[in-house]
């Protein structure tokens, strides 16, 4: 361990109560909005996407108070509205355009608390507010509905509340490792390096709509010292077994399916008058079902696994509960591993028998990718189809090598806890199951908008290319959108000390 690695393992310890008390605040924002009439300030979204402004004001203002920034002038709020700020050691003697460039990227919203639910199944701990009453709680509960707890005796060490997870936690790793960086720049800590960091908005709805937005509208036409030669994606790697704290090289990608089924409406008691498109969707989706359940049509990648298919929302337009429907909508969940594509994922349920049955008998069937039309909470329409790529940084890549390296230095040292869902002391090097903001950052490889010198290395797929990529962050994979969602603070300490060594180190190696 070197005198910086030390120095870095020092102070995420000194401001890790700091941290917790940012991630505990960060948590608890929505409840001053939620059931505060809308004409008088309220929101009942606050938090979720496209509502994540309260907060990201707080951490904006903390970011400057509590020096995670030279001057308040080096963090704002970009068009799309995410919050950026950025570090760097202007005396280290190195041109602006030689330096690397390491992007920390957090989403900064969160899916909806369910508060009623936690206070019924929980008792005594809220989705903001946290533990409120540890003699209340229903432990065996919280022991069944999480992937993953710490024995009871160790319960001092968990953040709980709706974000927590998922991925606050990771956003105020950010933060706490742009401060340190700076206290350290006259160590080397910032030595030839230029840090980015994100506070991502609407990434729950719209999965990379932050960085699609960067891609679109910021990368094109800069200079180098913008185009990121490394991009550390702080969502939770902790997974229930393996262990927390992984480096995640990848993820498969992700598209919503629209289907609308149109019939035609009319009385109850006379069925025979109508076409009920009810009936034909359920139809639909339950062939569906049974033909991924079959692996009809899914392909299995060895690194990311296999690809899947799951019903996940729906609409019904009727003029009554006593009446055939005119209209069901509803969508697939659709997670596509290497070698599977958007379009074929469409013509697979194109393809189905229930679907050309709809359609022989007179209803109308309309299958498509949606597209994200909503506005982000300053007002940014990005109008992306729902489709979100999947990417893998290759293992042999420097930034991978770098990042184990980093891990076995600063996090390692300092490792307590016993795996199985608590830290390891070896670096873990696995990926993610579900979606992350680095569905964002891939862009056609013929795309020549963004100058990217060959030094930054980045990833070419053939298609896209993409900058090194890679995840870690505090929290279990399996215990996030969950009644009880919880972070263990140890994990977020040596997130914030990994985030703190990475930049330098990848400066030094990469």
């Amino acid at each position: 361990m070197s005198n910086l690695d030390a120095r870095v393992a020092e102070l995420s310890a000194e401001y890790l109560p700091l941290a917790a008390e940012i991630l505990k605040e960060c948590i608890r924002i929505p409840a001053d909005y939620v059931d505060r009439p809308i004409d008088d300030g309220g929101d009942p979204e606050c938090g979720l996407s496209n509502h994540e402004g309260p907060r990201l004001e707080y951490l904006r203002a903390k970011i400057v108070e509590i020096g995670a920034v030279r001057s308040e002038a080096d963090v704002d709020f970009d068009a799309y509205g995410n919050l950026v700020w950025s570090v760097e050691d202007p005396s280290d003697g190195i041109p602006r355009a030689e330096k690397r460039v390491v992007y920390f990227d957090g989403h900064s919203d969160t899916v909806r608390a369910l508060r009623d639910t936690w206070a019924e199944k929980l008792g005594g701990i809220d989705a903001y507010d946290g533990m409120v009453d540890p003699s209340r709680v229903d432990r065996e509960y919280l022991r069944s509905e999480l992937g993953h707890v710490p024995p009871d005796d160790e319960w001092d060490q968990l953040i709980f509340g709706r974000g927590s997870a998922d991925q606050l936690g990771g956003v105020v790793a950010e933060v706490l490792a742009t401060k340190i960086a700076l206290e350290l720049a006259d160590e080397g800590a910032l030595r030839g390096v230029i840090v980015r960091a994100y506070a991502s908005a609407c990434e729950e709805d719209n999965d990379g709509g932050g960085p699609m937005y960067l891609m679109r509208e910021v990368l094109p036409g800069a200079g180098p010292e913008l185009v990121p030669d490394v991009v550390i994606l702080t969502e939770g790697t902790g997974d229930a077994h393996k262990g927390a704290l992984g480096i995640y090289r990848g993820q498969r990608g992700r598209m919503q399916i629209e289907v609308t089924v149109t019939g035609r409406s009319c009385h109850g008691s006379m069925p025979w008058e109508g076409l009920n498109p009810l009936e034909h969707g359920g139809a639909i989706i339950s062939e569906a079902a049974r033909r991924y359940r079959e692996g009809d049509g899914f392909l299995d990648d060895p690194f990311l696994g296999a690809g899947s298919r799951t019903a996940s929302w729906s609409t019904v337009a009727t003029p009554s509960d006593c009446a055939v429907p005119d209209r069901f909508t509803f969508r697939f969940d659709r997670r596509l591993t290497v070698g599977e594509t958007p379009d074929q994922a469409l013509a697979d349920i194109e393809a189905l028998d229930t679907v050309a049955l709809a359609r022989e008998e007179g209803l109308t069937v309309d299958i498509v990718a949606p597209t994200y039309d909503q506005a982000t909470w300053k007002g940014y329409r990005l109008g992306n189809p729902q489709i979100y790529l999947g990417w893998a940084t290759p293992e042999e890549h420097a930034s991978i090598s770098v990042a184990e390296s980093v891990y076995n230095n600063v996090v390692s040292p300092n490792v307590t806890q016993a795996p199985d869902g608590g830290l390891r002391t070896e670096a873990r090097v696995d990926r993610w199951i579900f979606s992350t903001d680095g569905v964002g950052f891939p862009v056609r490889s013929d795309d020549t908008s963004i100058a990217v010198p060959a030094s930054k290395a980045w990833v070419d797929t053939g298609s896209y290319h993409h900058p090194a990529m890679f995840g870690i962050g505090p929290g279990i994979e399996h215990n996030t959108h969950k009644i009880g969602e919880c972070v263990d603070q140890r994990e977020l300490r040596l997130a914030i000390a990994f985030l703190s060594r990475y930049p330098s180190a990848y400066a030094e190696n990469g």
